[in-house]
Formats: structure tokens, sequence, C-alpha cells
């Protein structure tokens, strides 16, 4: 009962937070981090462990996986040295930036390399979460360097915590750990998402489909793990391959699926972590002794500030020897602005992956001995993971409002690919309507929607103003989705309401057994609750009115999902003038 306790908090957790986020003006990850730092305060709550091996096999597989899917392979081609740059070598920079700064504040060399392998990355999941604000150029940067930096910070806490057990390295050891983690976890990535799609590919359900999908990067991640390879990026790696191939292996019905399902999984556990990790912290602060905690504190907020600093200093210095060995016209277009440079220091947000690395560091040596500073690495490795997202995460919207990134390229893009499908639509609208026998009166419907809508989009595009553009079309889905709103509200009050304020009255030459002025018997009361033909007429008779109103049934069968009962059927009037019931 413990563990569906422990399921039931989280989700009341997220909806508050997904509830509570836009009133507040809030971030909702950071609201659920600060719920589970107040959760942490119940001390039956303070039980409850966040195990590595939950986070890195169940919660980062799925979370991953789907942002792989929404990540733009062209994005990564044009990008692809910097991604490169910042994923392997800002990690490691990082990485021993943090562990000198924790060396002098105090802990071991081995401990404090450990330290940096953890907090070197960037959480994927955070920056999916928090990053959105950015422009979609920096943010697709920053999202591909971050689904791929936790192969670099997961061979380095190798090398690290078994240095710290004993273990020696050369280089060559080095060399070769790193080649198994990305060489071995891409092959089995690319070999997973090949097998997938050939069984996909032949398969036309959308359930079948997905349950595919949702099995691949669970497939992916154990058969790199199995190897001794970077299941992240296997998963990552699988990802992209189904990315690229979607459009042979999904139909329409599956699409939609996809996009309703997934959002909704990612979102469920990417707000139960950030509940987690705001648990864990408070978890981590009991098990400090008082007199070491103001220490702690300083090495917290002095490994908190190396982070952005270096990530700052390693990007204008990699941007300095690339300008020196590629002299390309083509390159300027690529380098980062120094505003660029300090919205990317901002925005490298620690989470879920940092906490799991720390709390997997094993507790004693080989000899039996506690591992020196332990919990010293669990207890500033939380507290920096709560300063990125608290500190870092509401500073980042001022920071991009002053920055003034330019994005015009990529939303001129989005445009002119709206503008081409509308326009392969209406050419193909009269072939495909005479191959598939379609009516002629919805073929000269749907033929006058896109030809309209054709037409809006080209008087949009002619517009020299981009801002104006966007806000018309902003404006046009804002108004396509109050009258939805409104369709639905009208839909819903036929169950509320009787339908004569929607039908015409209509004269009925023999009255209801149930509108007589003396009480009507048994068998007549029952030879009305039987089904008859006359009552598919209002229904038939609401389709001619507006045809994207159901059919509605008598209760017991569709009109039952509505709430209706015979008793909120139709009145009409009848020939004496009294009121009287649709049989």
């Amino acid at each position: 009962m413990e563990g569906l306790e422990t399921v039931v908090l989280l989700g009341l957790a997220v909806l508050a937070g997904a509830i509570l986020a836009p009133r507040v003006r809030v971030a909702a990850p950071l609201l659920l981090l600060v719920f589970g730092l107040l959760l942490g305060f119940v001390p039956q709550l303070r039980q409850i462990e966040l195990p590595p091996e939950t986070v890195l096999l169940i919660f980062l597989p799925v979370m991953l996986f789907w942002e792989s899917l929404t990540t733009s392979l062209r994005s990564i081609r044009r990008d692809l040295r910097g991604i490169v740059l910042l994923s392997t070598l800002l990690v490691i920079a990082s990485a021993l930036a943090v562990a000198g700064v924790a060396h002098l504040l105090g802990l071991p060399w081995n401990t404090a390399l450990i330290l940096g392998a953890a907090l070197a990355p960037p959480d994927a999941t955070a920056v999916a979460a928090l990053g959105r604000m950015l422009p979609r150029r920096n943010f697709m940067l920053l999202k591909a360097e971050s689904l791929t930096n936790d192969g670099t910070a997961l061979v380095l806490y190798a090398i690290a915590v078994g240095a710290t057990l004993g273990g020696s390295y050369t280089p060559i050891n080095i060399a070769g750990l790193f080649a198994l983690s990305y060489l071995g976890g891409a092959a089995a990535g690319i070999l997973v998402a090949g097998a997938a799609y050939l069984l996909l590919v032949r398969v036309r359900d959308p359930l079948i489909i997905n349950i595919g999908l949702l099995i691949t990067p669970f497939a992916a991640f154990l058969l790199a793990e199995a190897i001794k390879a970077s299941g992240v990026l296997a998963v990552v790696a699988a990802g992209l391959i189904i990315s690229f191939t979607s459009s042979r292996i999904s139909t329409a019905a599956s699409r939609r699926q996809t996009e309703s399902a997934w959002p909704l999984g990612s979102y469920l556990l990417n707000g139960a972590l950030f509940v987690l990790i705001g648990l864990q912290v408070q978890a981590a602060t009991h098990e400090i002794d008082a007199r070491d905690v103001g220490r702690l504190l300083l090495s917290t907020v002095a490994v908190w500030l190396v982070l952005i600093i270096i990530r700052f200093v390693f990007q204008t210095f990699s941007i300095a020897v690339i300008r020196i060995l590629d002299r390309r016209p083509s390159q300027r277009q690529r380098r980062m602005s120094y505003r660029a440079r300090i919205v990317s220091s901002i925005v490298g947000f620690r989470g879920a992956v940092s906490l799991a690395i720390a709390l997997s560091v094993p507790s004693a040596l080989k000899d039996g001995t506690p591992l020196p500073g332990r919990d010293d690495i669990i207890f500033i490795s939380a507290g920096v993971i709560v300063l990125t997202m608290l500190v870092q995460g509401p500073l980042l919207p001022t920071v991009v409002r002053w920055a003034k990134l330019p994005d015009e390229a990529e939303e001129e893009e989005l445009r002119l690919a709206e503008l081409a499908i509308s326009s392969a639509a209406v050419t193909a609208v009269d072939e495909l309507a005479h191959e598939l026998r379609i009516n002629a009166d919805v073929h000269g419907r749907i033929a006058d929607e896109y030809r309209s809508h054709l037409s809006a989009m080209q008087a949009l595009r002619g517009g020299s103003d981009p801002e104006a553009t966007t806000q018309s079309r902003q404006e046009e889905t804002t108004l396509r989705q109050a009258l939805l709103d409104r369709k639905r509200e009208a839909l819903l009050g036929l169950s509320a309401a009787p339908f004569k304020t929607v039908l015409p009255r209509r004269n009925s030459s023999k009255p209801s057994p149930m509108s007589r002025s003396t009480p009507a018997g048994p068998r007549a009361c029952l030879r009305w609750m039987s089904p008859r033909k006359s009552s598919q007429t209002t229904s038939r008779e609401i389709r001619d009115l507006d045809p994207t109103v159901p059919t509605i049934k008598p209760a017991g069968s569709v009109g039952s999902m509505f709430g209706l009962t015979r008793s909120q059927f139709p009145r009409r009037a009848t020939n004496d003038g009294r009121s009287g019931r649709s049989p």
C-alpha cells in the first residue's frame, strides 16, 4: 500500500503544479521542485527513496526517447561541431573545474572528481521543460547537447569511482571506455531502431505501432547496458532514427495517438521526477552534521558559480579557436554572440541524471571503510540542482529578453513549409476526390476550405511585418479554439436544457400520455418509455440544423454517454396548447 500511496501523492503534486503554475506565472518544474522540498518536511514522506536505477531504467528512457523524437535532425547536422564540443570537451572541462574548486574547499581529490562527473552534464529533461522560451535554434542546440553529454559524464564517473576503489587507468584504457560508451551505445540504438523499423513498417494498427515505440527505448537501453556501453546514448540514437523514419512507420491515426499519449506520459514522469528531487534534497540535508552545513553551503554556491563561468569561458575560447582555424564565410553565421553565450550559460540546468549519479556513489571502499565525502557529494549535488532551477529558471526569461536573440529564419522556414503543404493539398484535392468517389457537396466544401486557407496564408506571407503575421495567426488560432469551446458548450447544454431552445416547435395531433391532465396509468408510462421510431426523429432534426452535433439516441445507448435521460428529452407543443414530451 505504501507504493500506491506514493504514486497517488506524486500524481496529486503534479496535478497541483499543473494547475497553479499558470496562475502564479512560474514554470511548472520549479513549482514541483518547491512542492518536493515542502513535502520533505513531513517525516513520513522523508522516507521515500529515489533509487538511482529507477531514474536510469524507468524515467530516463521514456523522457529521452520522446525528446529525441521531437529533436530536429537538420538542426543537429547544421550545428554538429558545436554539439560535439559541448557534449564532450565542455563536460570534461566542467568536471575538472568543479573538482578543483571542491578540492580547494576540503574534499579529497577522488571524491571531488566524482562530484565533478555528477554535475558536469546539463540535464535533458530540465532543459526541455525550462528552455522552451529560447529561440528555436538555440533551444535545439542546447537540447541536442543535453541528450548526448550524459555518455561523457557516465564514463568520467566510472573512471573516478574506479580510481577511488583502487583501480588504475592509462590513457589507452580511458580512450577505450569513451569509444565503447559512444560507439557501443550508438550501435545498440541503431540496431534496436532498425529492428523496430522492420517490424513497424509492416503494421497499420496505431495501437500496435505505439506499443512498439514504447518498447523501443527500453530495449535499446538494456542492450547497451549488456555490452557495457551507454544506455542513454542508445536511447537517443534509437529515437533520432525513429524520428527520421517516422514518415514510413507512422500513420495519421498513430501520430494522433502518439501526440496525445507520449507528451502526457513524459509530463507525468518529468513532474514526478522533480517532486522526488525535492524530497531527496530534504533527505540529504538531514544526513549532514550541523557543524558542516556552513562549509557545504559555501561549497555548493562556489560549485554552482563555477559551472556557469566555465560554460561561458569554454564557449568563448572555442569560438576564438574556430575563428582562427576556419575562415569560411559560412562559419560567421554559426558563431554565437556574447549575449547568446550568456544565455547559454544561464540555461545549463542540472537535474535527474546528476542526482542519480550522486546517489549511486558507493557507500564504502573495498576494505569496508566508509567512502570519504559521500554525504558531501549528495548534499552539494542536490544544492546545485536547486540553485540552477530556482535561480537560473526565473532569471532566464529576463536574460532572453535582454539578449534579443533573432529567430526570424526559423519562423520564415515554418511559414514556407506550411504554405507548401497547403498548396499541395489544394492541388491534390480534386484528384483525390475523384479517385475516392467523394460526394460533390463534400468535395466542394473541403476544396473551398483548403483554398480559403491557402489564400489566407498567401496574404499573411505578403505582409512585411513578421510580428504582425505571427500575431494574426495567433488570433486566428484563438478564435477557432473559442468557437470549438462554444460548440462544446452548446452540445453539453443539450443535456441540461430542453431541446425546444434548439428545435422549431411542431404540432402533434396526439398528446403524450405523460402530458395529460389526469395521471397516466402504468401501461401508458411503459408505452412511452419503450423505444419508438419517432424517438430517432429528434436526433435527425438536430443533425439537419447543425451537422457537427452528433446523433443522440435514447438513454441506455449513446445518449447515456452525454448524461441524457428520458426526462430530459424535449417537450413540444400539442394541438390543445399543452406541453407534451416527444415520444
